[in-house]
């Protein structure tokens, strides 16, 4: 299975933008648990990260053809583009949301996901461990 793992704005300053939030690990030490997480599950993994939503969009009407499904995490974006929420659904691959942190439990205005609807599963809350499960929900059909 090829996976395309796709990292929204901000993600890039892991370790350095609220740790008691996001953690302390820095996005090389997310990619390389990806990475890790993929190969475990024989997977076939890239993975990309963007501050510009344009250029996600990019990145998922690229993926038609090439990439079996799609893992996101939108970040800030996914309480404010219909632009990616409607490139997920015109490729209309299976995709699976990813948070770090429990959306449901922030600021009320990060509590809606115009992602959640297209995605087949969503895991927050979990750290890095979220893309861990997304990738083996995808590659094994492991809940």
């Amino acid at each position: 299975m090829k996976i395309l793992v796709l990292n929204g704005p901000n993600l890039n300053m892991l370790g350095i933008r609220e740790p008691a939030v996001y953690g302390k690990e820095s996005y090389a030490a997310l990619v390389a648990y990806i990475k890790a997480a993929a190969a475990e599950a024989d997977a076939e993994i890239e993975v990309f990260q963007s501050n510009h939503e344009g250029v996600l969009v990019d990145r998922i009407q690229d993926a038609l053809g090439k990439h079996d499904a799609i893992v996101i995490n939108p970040a800030a974006y996914t309480h404010t583009s219909v632009a990616i929420a409607d490139a997920l659904a015109a490729v209309a691959l299976p995709v699976v949301e990813v948070h770090l942190s429990d959306i449901t439990k922030r600021e009320a205005f990060r509590r809606h996901s115009f992602v959640s609807p297209l995605a087949k599963k969503t895991y927050m809350g979990e750290g890095f461990l979220g893309y861990r499960r997304a990738i083996r929900y995808l590659a094994l059909g492991e809940e």
